[in-house]
Formats: structure tokens, sequence, C-alpha cells
């Protein structure tokens, strides 16, 4: 199966958010931030503290809401020149490649030690940080996508 496919900034931003609230220790910090700032309106609405304090977390609250919604995943789509190139893949029954116009790379599935499936792509996860993201829009047909799809669960046993 071969998938020929361009970034496209929108959907590769909203991937790279997927990513990152699946970060196990990026989650249990949005929810002690969470439930800090219900705390802190709990005390405020109790006179326990005071407004400024109260302002302080909230102001805290939305800086780090809009770190991991905005600034982390525009940060990184625009360090990361893979996401300006053109690329084809090929996907075999023993492995898949990569290929644009400064060369081509081969893995075998045991490569892959997992893989999600967003709405616009598929992340193949190599490890904890490093992946690749695969559009659904370069796929030629809805029945390519499930091909891979169960492809990827067959060969990574996820």
């Amino acid at each position: 199966m071969t998938v020929e496919f361009d970034y496209n900034k929108p959907q590769v931003i909203q991937a790279l958010r997927y990513h990152f609230i699946s970060r196990k220790e990026l989650r249990i910090m949005i929810i002690l931030v969470n439930v800090f700032a219900i705390l802190s309106l709990v005390l405020y609405l109790m006179h326990l503290i005071t407004p400024v304090a109260f302002l302080i977390n909230s102001v805290l609250w939305m800086v780090l809401t809009i770190s991991i919604w905005f600034i982390l995943p525009g940060v990184v789509y625009r360090r990361a020149q893979t996401f300006q190139q053109h690329f084809t893949m090929y996907f075999n029954e023993n492995d898949f490649t990569l290929e644009h116009e400064k060369g081509r790379r081969s893995w075998p599935y045991t490569a892959l030690q997992t893989f999600k499936e967003t709405p616009n792509f598929f992340h193949l996860y190599f490890d904890a940080r490093s992946f690749l993201l695969v559009p659904k829009d370069g796929f030629k047909n809805i029945e390519d996508i499930g091909k891979l799809r169960e492809m990827l669960r067959n060969k990574t046993g996820k």
C-alpha cells in the first residue's frame, strides 16, 4: 500500500495536542492544577483566601492551559522541518518505508511500540517521544485506511 502526503498545519497542531494530552505525566499535572483551581475557588468563596491569591491561581491555570493547547504544539510544529516536506510511505507485509526528496528509511513493524488513531492521523510510536504522523488524507480510499488499521493491530499486537 502506498500513501502520499503533505502535512496540513491545523491538522498537525491538533494531532500534537492529542499526543501531549495522552502523556501520563501531563494528564496528572492538568488534574492537579484543576483540583488546585477548584480548591482555591472554594476557599475564595468561603473568604479563607484573598482575591489576589485567587487571581494568581487563576492566572496560573490559564497559563498552563494556553501553554499546553496553543504554545507547545505551535513551537513543535515550527521547529520540525518534517512538517514542511512531501512524503511517500510504503506499507508492506514485513516493514514500512518513509521516503522524501532527501532520503528514504525503512523500519520493521517490530520497531513500533504502539500506534494510536486520531480523527486525522495514525500516530506510529517508536517509543514514548519518537513517533510518525501518517495523515489519513493521503490514502486513496477509506478501505485503505481500514487495511492499515488492521495491519497495524496485527503487527503491533495492540
